[in-house]
């Protein structure tokens, strides 16, 4: 029993660390994408419209984070079908 609770407790730590890190990782896209937008994006689109380069720049991340989602999750299915087949 001491042993299933350390493997479980080096699961956890795993997965809690490799969140953490993926938060990091979106947090420096994140910032850089918008710094990108501001100094591109901005300057062609009209005067006072940051707003919109903004939902722009929400649209198009929130593009990504679906395709990547739904490949993952379709990546996700094939290997547990391969799985089970074995």
């Amino acid at each position: 029993m001491k042993k299933d609770l350390k493997i479980e407790l080096i699961k956890q730590m795993v997965t809690l660390s490799t969140a953490g890190f993926g938060l990091v990782a979106a947090l420096a896209w994140n910032d850089a994408i918008q710094a990108f937008f501001t100094q591109y994006v901005d300057k062609y689109i009209s005067v006072g419209s940051g707003i919109f380069s903004r939902f722009l720049y929400a649209a198009l991340v929130t593009a990504i984070a679906v395709l990547v989602t739904y490949e993952l999750s379709k990546l996700s299915k094939d290997d547990s079908r391969e799985a089970n087949k074995e």
